[in-house]
């Protein structure tokens, strides 16, 4: 277990780009400015997941000031150019679109961001063109769209059918299947790199385990801990890239990135984690 922990992160390509990315990140919904020792926490996370060989760093222009904070700790730490830097859009209108876009390079303090996403799908019918303009300006790598939430599921196929995109980003946990069905093979079939949000399941997965010790088979994948076999069971889907578990703890980075280490579950293991949990 020692050589595994010195492993090299296990890495997916982006389709369109080639751009090789770890398979697990991190998402920052929680990353809101606070006191010292909240500053210094957030800063100690994100240094260890630069540290351990993490690069996808998933924020929202929603996620309060979540922006600020990683701008103003990419900016004291030097870390910018080893992060994979992801953030969203949340308008409709052109105008305030571009408004809302160059509000996020100021606050996360940089020229070019590596992937821009429609936030649930918003402006999905308008603010396509002005992505790929900043696109092919060289200041946005690649650009996609985003949800988390079956509701929106049959309108994010439509887009995928229509558009040409570089991402997408949707909910996928081991107790939350749905976009296993359409989507990820769709994102597959069309060329689209995946990153995967909620993968605990809103948390829904430690709580349906609750204090049971790992199955015999989690040693078969390399997993130590309850979050890397939900993380492993997501990632081990041949369509997805990256999976982004929310975190603001150095040690649950550690933990989560365990995962991107070390054998993945085959197609017949994960239908036996399926059933396992769906028994639980």
């Amino acid at each position: 277990r020692a050589a595994l922990a010195q492993a090299p992160l296990l890495t997916r390509p982006v389709p369109a780009t080639g751009v090789r990315l770890p398979i697990v990140g991190i998402g920052t919904n929680r990353f809101r400015s606070g006191d010292a020792a909240w500053t210094a926490r957030l800063r100690d996370t994100l240094a260890a997941f630069a540290r351990l060989g993490g690069k996808v760093v998933d924020t929202a222009p929603s996620y309060g000031d979540s922006e600020q904070a990683i701008g103003a700790i990419l900016a004291d730490s030097g870390l910018r150019e080893r992060i994979f830097l992801a953030t969203k859009l949340d308008r409709d209108g052109v105008i305030e679109g571009r408004q809302r876009l160059e509000a996020s390079f100021a606050a996360l303090g940089t020229r070019r961001l590596d992937l821009v996403q429609l936030h649930n799908l918003r402006g999905a019918g308008t603010l396509l063109p002005l992505l790929r303009e900043q696109q092919a300006a060289g200041r946005i790598g690649h650009i996609g769209i985003t949800s988390s939430s079956d509701s929106q599921y049959v309108e994010m196929e439509a887009i995928m059918r229509r558009e040409k995109l570089d991402f997408i980003q949707v909910d996928y946990a081991v107790g939350n299947r749905g976009a296993g069905e359409r989507l990820l093979p769709l994102a597959a079939e069309r060329g689209m790199a995946v990153l995967v949000n909620l993968p605990f399941g809103r948390g829904a997965q430690f709580r349906a385990v609750g204090g049971r010790p790992l199955p015999g088979w989690a040693a078969e994948i390399d997993c130590s801990s309850w979050a890397q076999v939900f993380l492993k069971y997501v990632v081990s889907h041949p369509a997805v890239t990256c999976a982004i578990p929310g975190s603001t703890q150095a040690a649950h980075v550690e933990d989560n990135l365990g995962a991107a280490r070390g054998r993945l579950p085959d197609a017949a293991l994960r239908h036996s984690i399926e059933r396992y949990f769906d028994a639980i």
